[in-house]
C-alpha cells in the first residue's frame, strides 16, 4: 500500500465508508484534532521512556493512544453509515475507566487549593500540552455535533481525558518531586 493516493489533491478526503468530504469539513477537523492529541500523547510518553517510577503512566498513556484510534474511527464514520457496525466506537465503560484513573492519580498528589500553572518537569509539561489539545478536540467534536450526530460517548470521553491528562501532569510532577506552581489572583488596591 502506498502512502500517497493523490485522491486528496482536490481538497477532499474519504470517510471510513468511502464518502468524500472537504478536508476542512467539521468531521475531519474533529478527528484530525483527536489525531493531533494522539501524537502529543506519544510525545509525552517519550519523556517517560527512562523513568522507572512511571511504568504505570507509560502503560496507561499507550492504552489511551490505542483508544484514541477508536475515537477517530467513531468520528470518521457517520452514524448513518452502512459500515457503522464494523467500526470500533467509544463505550461508557471506557469513560468510567478514565474516571477511575483520574481518582487514582488525584489520590497520589496533594489536593488542589487553587489553580496551577502548567509546568514542571518535561513529562508534565508535555501532558499539559496534550490536555490543552484534548480540550480543543472536545470543542471541535462539539462543533461537529451541532450539525451531525456523533457517538454518545465521544464528548464525555474527551472531557474526562482532558481531566485525566491534568491529573497525570500533576502526578508526573509528584513522581519527580516537583511542586505545582499555584496561581493566585493579583491583589487589587
Amino acid at each position: 500500500m502506498k502512502l500517497y493516493t493523490r485522491t486528496g489533491d482536490d481538497g477532499t478526503t474519504a470517510l471510513f465508508d468511502g464518502r468524500r468530504v472537504d478536508k476542512d469539513h467539521p468531521r475531519v477537523a474533529a478527528y484530525g484534532a483527536v489525531d493531533e492529541l494522539n501524537a502529543l500523547l506519544g510525545w509525552a510518553n517519550a519523556a517517560t521512556a527512562n523513568a522507572a517510577a512511571a511504568a504505570l503512566l507509560r502503560e496507561r498513556l499507550t492504552h489511551v493512544q490505542r483508544e484514541l484510534f477508536e475515537v477517530g474511527s467513531d468520528l470518521a464514520t457517520p452514524q448513518d453509515s452502512k459500515h457503522r457496525d464494523k467500526v470500533p466506537t467509544v463505550s461508557a465503560e471506557q469513560v468510567t475507566r478514565l474516571e477511575q484513573w483520574i481518582d487514582e492519580a488525584c489520590a497520589a498528589v496533594r489536593p488542589l487549593k487553587s489553580f496551577i500553572l502548567p509546568g514542571g518537569d518535561e513529562r508534565a509539561c508535555r501532558l499539559h500540552v496534550a490536555r490543552a489539545a484534548a480540550r480543543r478536540a472536545e470543542r471541535d467534536v462539539i462543533s461537529l455535533s451541532h450539525t451531525e450526530t456523533i457517538g454518545p460517548h465521544v464528548v464525555p470521553y474527551l472531557n474526562r481525558l482532558a481531566d485525566l491528562l491534568f491529573a497525570w501532569a500533576r502526578w508526573a510532577n509528584a513522581l519527580e518531586g516537583v511542586e505545582d506552581v499555584e496561581w493566585h489572583p493579583p491583589k487589587r488596591d
